[in-house]
């Protein structure tokens, strides 16, 4: 019986950008199956529920068939041994991603000596582009569409328009 190489990507998602899907997209060519794996992160603010942020991402992998979305809770080496995988995928945009990046790498080695990170650097294009940069231009009224995928931009123009509408009760 031979085992099926799975790699996981992990991270809050939150929202999904071009970014994101890149890398998904060059991960699913290396690996037989790819796991995203979406985690409440409790040190950030999440703008979208974790089954909304799980839903947007199936829509935007919908065409990989060898890609699945879930979701995870508690430390990220745990749910990898629970899965019996311990390829991790992560995205790196510039420097400063590379060392947050390598010490986390490091620390889940620590956890577990099976783990091994791959590092895939995004495309030139999405270096710029972060979750929380779209979300801070899309609450300010700017336009994503360039930064995210259709089904994203419609969500955020959706939850962006809702607030709009509660701040608006609010002040009534």
């Amino acid at each position: 019986m031979t085992k099926e190489i799975l790699a996981v990507y992990p991270g809050s998602f939150d929202p999904p950008t071009n970014g994101h899907l890149d890398i998904v997209m060059r991960a699913s060519c290396l690996f037989p199956k790819i796991i995203v794996a979406i985690t409440e992160n409790v040190s950030k603010r999440h703008i979208f529920s974790l089954e909304k942020r799980i839903n947007l991402f199936e829509k935007i992998t919908e065409n990989l068939k060898n890609v699945e979305v879930t979701s995870f809770s508690g430390l990220l080496a745990n749910y990898l041994e629970r899965i019996n995988s311990f390829i991790l995928i992560r995205g790196l945009r510039a420097l400063s991603d590379f060392e947050y990046e390598f010490q986390m790498a490091l620390m889940n080695r620590k956890l577990n000596k099976k783990i091994e990170t791959i590092f895939l650097m995004t495309d030139q294009t999405y270096t710029f582009i972060s979750s929380n940069m779209v979300k801070e231009i899309a609450m300010l009224g700017g336009n994503i569409i360039d930064f995210v995928p259709k089904c994203v931009d419609e969500e955020l123009k959706k939850h962006v328009m809702g607030l709009s509408k509660e701040n608006f009760a609010k002040q009534c």
